[in-house]
């Protein structure tokens, strides 16, 4: 019985890992008609990963606690930790209104960062410029659009060191760097140049038993793909492939042809 529950265990450990992973690696017949994605996995940047266990503060914390609260109320959107760091990468970025750069929260950031929030698919869309808020507006505003060496035709670029991807044709760029997500520890995507050689509006993942919208194959099982998880969750990655937003996924798509050229460069940290 000791052998039988330790196996139970270990089934149930691993069936909790693959419901977040990002699938890859496909069966090269692709296209056809059938089961949706799964649903993506609900993630929150309600507190840091070090506060979401931390022991109830004390009286006079919670006094504090509760006057920030207050105070921020009237804005409409919580004070995160993070949210001068955030103000100053959303001005940059533009688009999205123009913040205060002082640090407090005011009516037109609450707006600007809710419609920042909406638009990368970060949850909750509160107005908090929490650490997801943070990590991704300052991926998206440091990503340096000239280290790819994108051809005269169109090309799909990819950063791996900040986890974006975007499109140049002739030196300009034609879709924006917008949040990806890539192969993680032992699926590391691999850097060089390729070519789109198949694409599918939707692809079945024979290894991993799951379908990929807008799919652009440029590198044996790897490619383009709409995330089937939620794609915030960093301590998880794709299998090698380059896990996108259903808005961007079909961007892409739309953008893309067979021999669209790739080019993959950077380092995902941890891979």
């Amino acid at each position: 019985m000791k052998h039988v529950r330790i196996a139970a265990r270990v089934v149930a450990l691993a069936a909790v890992v693959l419901v977040g992973v990002g699938a890859c690696a496909l069966d090269p017949q692709g296209d056809s008609a059938g089961a949706a994605a799964p649903m993506p996995v609900a993630m929150t940047e309600t507190t840091s990963g070090a506060n979401a266990y931390a022991p109830t503060p004390n009286q006079s914390t919670q006094s504090t606690t509760t006057a920030a609260v207050s105070k921020s109320s009237a804005t409409g959107c919580p004070l995160g930790e993070h949210q001068r760091a955030v103000e100053k990468y959303l001005n940059k970025l533009g688009g999205f209104g123009k913040l205060t750069e002082d640090g407090k929260q005011s009516a037109a950031d609450c707006v600007a960062i809710k419609k920042f929030q909406r638009r990368y698919g970060i949850s909750p869309a509160s107005g908090r410029a929490g650490p997801t808020t943070y990590d991704v507006a300052k991926r998206l505003a440091t990503t340096d659009v000239r280290r790819c060496k994108a051809g005269s035709g169109l090309t799909f670029c990819i950063d791996l060191t900040r986890q974006t991807v975007w499109a140049m044709r002739s030196g300009k760029v034609v879709m924006r760097p917008t949040v990806t997500r890539t192969g993680m520890a032992g699926y590391a995507t691999p850097t060089g140049a390729y070519r789109v050689g198949w694409r599918s509006k939707k692809a079945w993942s024979t290894p991993y038993k799951v379908w990929l919208p807008y799919w652009q194959q440029f590198n044996g099982g790897i490619g383009f793909h709409e995330t089937t998880t939620y794609l915030h969750n960093k301590s998880i990655g794709s299998h090698g492939c380059i896990n996108l937003l259903h808005k961007d996924a079909v961007q892409l798509w739309k953008l893309g042809k067979v021999g669209t050229r790739v080019v993959v460069f950077g380092h995902r940290a941890g891979t």
